[in-house]
C-alpha cells in the first residue's frame, strides 16, 4: 500500500511539470528575449568567473606546473552543463577527470580538495539567503517542504527517519571508507593538503579566490533579475534572494537535472502572492531550460573542441579508465615497497 501514494506523488510531480512546459511553450511570445539573453550572458559570465578562482587555487597547490586556464574553464563549464541535464551530479565527475588531465603531475585527491576551497565562501553566503528567506514569510519551512508537489523532496521531509538513516549511513561508509585507505592515510591527507594550500595564504585567497567569487555572485544575482524579467516575475532585490534561496534548497536534492522538480514546487509556492501561478510555474520550467541549454551546449562545446572528446559519455568512460589505471599503479607501487621492506 505504500506505495501508492508515492506512485501518485512521482505521477502528480511528472504531470505538473509537463503542464508547466507548455505553459512556457505556449507563452513564448511573451517572453522578453533581451533580457532572457542578458541574464544568460551575465550567467556564463559568474561560471567563467568561478573557473578563475578554481584555476588560482589549483595554481597555488600546483605552482611548478604549467596548465592552462581554458581547459580549467572548460572542465567547469562541462560540469555545469552536465549536471543541468542528467541527475546525480555526475558533472563533478567530469570535471574532476578533466581538470586532472589538464595539469601534469596532479593527482585526484589534490584536485579534489580544491573544489572545497570555493565551497567555503559558497557555504556562507547559502546560509545568510537562507536565513533571509526564512525570515520573510513566504518560504517554507523544512517541516513543509512535505507537502509541496515535488516528489524528492516531499518524500525526504515526510520520511524523516529515512532521511536520517540516509546520512548516517553515508558517514559510516565515510569511516569505513578512511579505515581501508588507513595503509595509504599519510599520502592520502598530504595531496588532500596540497590541494587546500591557497588557505594558507590569507591575502592571496582573499586576491584570488574571495574577491572573484565575490564578483561571480555579484554576476549570478544580475542574470537572475534579468531571467525574472524575462518571463514577467519581475526582478528585484527581494526576488532575487529569494530566487538564491529555491537554488540552495534545490542543489541539496541531486534526484533531478538541476533540481527542477524542486525549483518549480518551491518557486510557485514562493511567489504565489506577488505573481499568477500559470506565470511562475513558466517562468520556473522556461529558466530551467534556458539555463540547461546553455550550459549544455558550452559544455559540449568544451568537451569536443578543447577536450578532443566527442561526447559527455567518452568522458565518463575515460575518466573510469584513468582512475582504475591510477589504482592499479598505487596497488603495484605499494606491492614493491612490501616486497623492498621485507
Amino acid at each position: 500500500m505504500p506505495a501508492l501514494p508515492a506512485s501518485t506523488s512521482i505521477g502528480h510531480s511528472i504531470h505538473s511539470f509537463l503542464s508547466a512546459a507548455g505553459q512556457f511553450f505556449s507563452d513564448l511570445a511573451a517572453v522578453h528575449w533581451g533580457a532572457l539573453v542578458l541574464g544568460l550572458a551575465f550567467f556564463g559570465l559568474n561560471l567563467t568567473l568561478r573557473s578563475r578562482a578554481f584555476f588560482n587555487s589549483l595554481r597555488a597547490a600546483y605552482p611548478t606546473a604549467e596548465f592552462q586556464w581554458r581547459r580549467v574553464w572548460g572542465a567547469y563549464f562541462a560540469s555545469v552543463g552536465f549536471n543541468n541535464v542528467v541527475p546525480a551530479r555526475g558533472g563533478e565527475v567530469i570535471k574532476l577527470f578533466l581538470t586532472r588531465s589538464s595539469i601534469p603531475g596532479s593527482r585526484y585527491p589534490t584536485v579534489a580538495a580544491s573544489f572545497f576551497v570555493e565551497a567555503i565562501f559558497d557555504l556562507g553566503v547559502g546560509v545568510l539567503v537562507l536565513i533571509f528567506a526564512f525570515t520573510q514569510g513566504v518560504f517554507p519551512k523544512p517541516p513543509d517542504f512535505s507537502k509541496l508537489s515535488s516528489f524528492d523532496i516531499s518524500y525526504l521531509a515526510e520520511h524523516f527517519h529515512l532521511t536520517l538513516f540516509l546520512i548516517t549511513l553515508l558517514g559510516v561508509l565515510g569511516v569505513l571508507a578512511f579505515a581501508l585507505l588507513a595503509e595509504r592515510a599519510k599520502a592520502f591527507w598530504e595531496r588532500v593538503r596540497q590541494g587546500l594550500t591557497i588557505l594558507s595564504d590569507r591575502r592571496r585567497y582573499a586576491r584570488e579566490v574571495l574577491s572573484l567569487q565575490a564578483l561571480s555572485w555579484a554576476c549570478r544575482f544580475v542574470a537572475f533579475w534579468f531571467l525574472l524579467d524575462a518571463f514577467r516575475v519581475g526582478g528585484s532585490v527581494e526576488n532575487v534572494l529569494l530566487v538564491f534561496a529555491v537554488n540552495q534548497v534545490a542543489g541539496a536534492v541531486p534526484f533531478t537535472p538541476g533540481g527542477a522538480g524542486v525549483q518549480q514546487a518551491l518557486l510557485v509556492k514562493v511567489f504565489a502572492a506577488s505573481a499568477p501561478t500559470a506565470i511562475v510555474a513558466a517562468y520556473s520550467v522556461g529558466q530551467q531550460i534556458a539555463i540547461a541549454a546553455f550550459t549544455a551546449l558550452a559544455g559540449l562545446g568544451a568537451v569536443v573542441f578543447i577536450f578532443r572528446f566527442r561526447s559527455f559519455r567518452e568522458v565518463l568512460h575515460a575518466g573510469r579508465a584513468s582512475r582504475e589505471a591510477e589504482r592499479a599503479a598505487e596497488h603495484a607501487g605499494g606491492a614493491t615497497r612490501r616486497l623492498d621492506y621485507y
